[in-house]
């Protein structure tokens, strides 16, 4: 992995950084000032990748689970023939390998999509600190549960959402998912993926997506502008994308 990264390694990730998982986990748990003080502890080497760059690869068989601290990140198989399909997108907060404490091997890649730094933290210091502190254990059980209702809400929406819905619900599941670690401006947010990516994890061709964000413009339920997302009429896109923000187990504040 270290000649894929792109900038120099730090020993520890900032404290306001940190903070970002603190953030998240306490949208789904109530933490103790103890359990956010172990949090802070951990032990974490901070690395910078660019985009499109693999953090970790289908097959590895990783000792250390990745915390997003900057950017943006995705989880995704590739097909024999080289088609992508992206199953997850992760925020600042996210730890999007935390199943490998559990299973050996990488059964998906997990990679970047626009540049981003990760913190790694080995899988003896995770089940440490889980050890010594069982609210954080439950936290981060939380957290793979809510990991698998997305995923469940994902197959869904590939099932039997027709495009216009798919991409409406994902821009509103992402606006909630960006307000949990503090990362939207009322109902506005960057969303860094290109309509290729989109197209990628909604099983859509890239035509087929600009044609329904054009959609959505003209209903005047989104302004986008390149990154810049701004949800101009909330209850409509929640209408459009059929979206329940139930299987997100987030606190209420977060979905208004």
């Amino acid at each position: 992995m270290n000649d894929r990264l792109t900038s120099s390694q730090e020993r520890l990730g900032s404290v306001p950084e940190r903070h970002r998982l603190i953030r998240k986990l306490e949208s789904i748990a109530d933490l103790t000032t103890e359990d956010k003080e172990a949090l802070l502890a951990l032990p974490m080497t901070v690395k910078s990748f660019a985009a499109d760059q693999d953090i970790v690869r289908d097959k590895d068989r990783p000792s250390q689970c990745c915390l997003i601290l900057e950017g943006f990140v995705c989880r995704y198989k590739l097909l024999d023939g080289g088609k992508r399909q992206i199953m997850s997108f992760h925020t600042p907060g996210d730890f999007p390998d935390l199943q490998s404490l559990h299973l050996k091997v990488m059964d998906h890649s997990v990679g970047t999509l626009v540049p981003s730094k990760l913190a790694f933290v080995p899988h003896a210091s995770i089940r440490d600190v889980i050890r010594r502190h069982p609210v954080l254990n439950d936290a981060l059980w939380r957290d793979t549960l809510v990991d698998a209702a997305i995923f469940r809400e994902w197959m869904v929406g590939l099932g039997r959402r027709e495009a216009y819905a798919r991409i409406a619900h994902l821009m509103c599941e992402m606006l909630v998912r960006f307000k949990a670690v503090g990362l939207t401006s009322d109902h506005a947010y960057e969303l860094p993926i290109t309509q290729a990516e989109l197209g990628d994890a909604l099983g859509l061709s890239t035509v087929h997506v600009n044609r329904v964000l054009q959609e959505l413009r003209g209903q005047e339920l989104i302004i986008l502008k390149g990154r810049n997302l701004v949800i101009k009429d909330w209850e409509g896109l929640k209408a459009a994308g059929e979206f329940d923000p139930t299987y997100l187990h987030v606190e209420p504040h977060l979905v208004t």
